[in-house]
């Protein structure tokens, strides 16, 4: 047989840029590499930067993480990020909660807005301030020692904030306890809850390896139970007193080891001086700040001069902030998430759309039952939430082919609201062919559970629907909604016992309101309109007096 003559294969040298270019190659390699060993240093450097680089991440256009984020924001649920984006530690047992990486999970899609690098890197840096700081270490009780002492003994390594229980209802405590969570990131303390007997049990410890209740018993423990608006130790009289002496320096041995911080809603104008930027620098001073509040309060953070800075790092987009804290704080506990689970897998989880309607009237605005069913029915229609039921006798729809299945979850504590709108859709057809099912998780579990449980299921199933109306003021919908990242429609507040007009008005930003907004400026140093100083903090929709955030 015969063979195919082998074929010489010509292997020439690749050709060779001209030494020109070899000169200009080697020039740009030499300052990239000159660029690539000094940025770390130059990062190391800025106290800010220096937090996004030890992530390992860059900062990119919004307009290209919008991008990226719409993307990923249709993805399956089970192929999300548990992790929220770096929002969580992945340092806490699934077993030990189980909320935790599941929660994120039953909403149809995963969130739009991502946490910043510089927020992810920070919460790192807390949670490792928690553990060297927190109940049981040797820090936690050299600071114990400080507090029988009259007067300050300096600044110590390690500093409070002690957030303590408030009456009234447990979306109020969460919104509060989320506020206080922030301005302890802001001022560099470690927060620490006085938790009530009626929380107990709610939520899952969200810091790795260490705990945020405060110990039962002992000297603090004992004071903060006569704590309250008036108090010796309240920060309003002490700065009052101290002006009065004319003691304008406030010098650090000179301050007491504790101060109180009444920021509940009845709090007075001394107690507003918290927002101030030289009120801040004189708490900075004061090792251990215990705080009562039943307010969402962080957007009277972004008032303080000082932390302007750091907050617009944290949060790019300033009508986030609830939603990154409230997501990385909150988790059911086991016990809590069962009943959660209990109720979405069997009645919510097939559904295509979810549309969470939370009902509450207030004591201060009564309103009858039938005429705010008519402000409820007006809004749904009005905004097309709701299709619209053909009340004609005698007429039939067919079910359109391909018709979205809808679910509507009721919560209010006024059973009617729910039974009314169920019987409506029961007894006459949709115009549009659409099907709608009424749900309303009254008895979730049975009835061995405490209101707060019940209560805490109801904000957890409202944050699983894709769309919101809520009663404006109602703090257990503003957690439902800022959790799920969505605008809310605001039913507005009737008036006279009658149904407003407009019924509803959708807000502008996902954040909660700070009902009892502070009303001194203190960059005027007077009384003054707080919604016009930020172009970022300006009034709620639903409370006119209040303040809440906006991009």
């Amino acid at each position: 047989m015969d063979s195919k003559p082998a074929t010489r294969v010509s292997r020439r040298p690749p050709p060779q840029p001209p030494a020109a270019t070899r000169s200009a190659v080697w020039l740009v390699g030499l300052l990239v590499t000159l660029c690539f060993f000094s940025l770390p240093l130059f990062l190391a450097l800025s106290p800010n930067l220096s937090d996004v680089w030890h992530l390992g991440l860059s900062v990119t256009a919004r307009h290209e993480n919008a991008t990226a984020q719409s993307e990923s924001s249709d993805s399956a649920p089970a192929s999300r990020d548990r992790l929220l984006g770096g929002l969580l530690s992945p340092d806490v047992s699934e077993g030990s909660c189980l909320s935790r990486y599941a929660s994120s999970l039953h909403r149809s899609r995963a969130s739009p807005h991502s946490p910043s690098p510089y927020l992810a890197s920070r919460l790192r840096k807390y949670e490792a301030l928690h553990r060297k700081c927190g109940p049981g270490t040797l820090s936690y009780k050299k600071s114990l020692m400080q507090l029988p002492s009259p007067h300050s003994m300096g600044l110590v390594e390690c500093r409070y904030l002690v957030w303590a229980p408030t009456s009234g209802h447990i979306g109020d405590r969460v919104l509060s306890i989320a506020s206080a969570f922030l301005y302890a990131l802001l001022t560099r303390r470690v927060l620490l809850l006085q938790l009530a007997d009626d929380m107990a049990g709610l939520f899952c410890e969200p810091f790795p390896g260490a705990t945020w209740e405060l110990p039962a018993g002992g000297f603090l423990a004992d004071r903060i139970k006569g704590l309250r608006r008036g108090s010796d130790r309240s920060y309003g009289n002490f700065i009052r007193a101290a002006k009065n002496n004319k003691d304008d320096d406030l010098r650090a041995e000179s301050l007491p080891p504790y101060a109180y911080v009444h920021l509940e809603h009845d709090y007075q104008q001394p107690e507003q001086l918290f927002f101030c930027d030289e009120d801040q620098t004189v708490l900075g001073n004061i090792n251990w700040v215990i705080l009562r509040s039943n307010l969402y309060f962080a957007p009277g953070l972004f008032l303080v001069p000082q932390f302007e800075e750091e907050l617009r790092w944290m949060f790019p987009a300033s009508d986030t902030a609830f939603h990154h804290v409230g997501r990385y704080l909150f988790h059911p506990s086991n016990e809590v998430w069962e009943l959660i689970t209990s109720y979405y897998t069997p009645y919510m989880a097939s559904f295509q759309e979810k549309i969470g309607l939370q009902i509450a009237t207030f004591a201060w605005n009564p309103v009858p039952f039938e005429e705010y069913f008519k402000q409820v029915s007006a809004c749904t229609s009005q905004e097309k939430i709701l299709p619209e039921v053909d009340t004609t006798p005698g007429v039939l729809h067919e079910a359109a082919a391909g018709a979205t299945s809808k679910a509507v979850l009721v919560s209010s504590e006024h059973p009617e609201y729910a039974e009314k709108l169920k019987s409506m859709y029961h007894e006459h057809a949709t115009v549009t062919g659409e099907t709608v099912s009424v749900l309303q998780p009254v008895d979730v579990g049975g009835g061995n559970h405490s209101h707060n449980q019940k209560a805490v299921v109801e904000m957890f199933l409202q944050s699983y629907c894709d769309v919101s109306v809520v009663s404006g003021w109602s703090t257990v919908g503003y957690v439902g909604h800022g959790l799920a990242g969505v605008k809310p429609w605001l039913l507005l507040a009737p008036r006279n016992q009658t149904a407003a007009d407009p019924p509803c008005v959708q807000a502008t930003s996902m954040e909660p309101c700070f009902h009892a907004a502070p009303s001194y400026d203190c960059r005027a140093k007077k009384k003054g309109d707080l919604g016009a100083v930020l172009r970022h903090v300006r009034h709620c929709e639903d409370v006119g007096d209040g303040l809440k955030l906006f991009d």
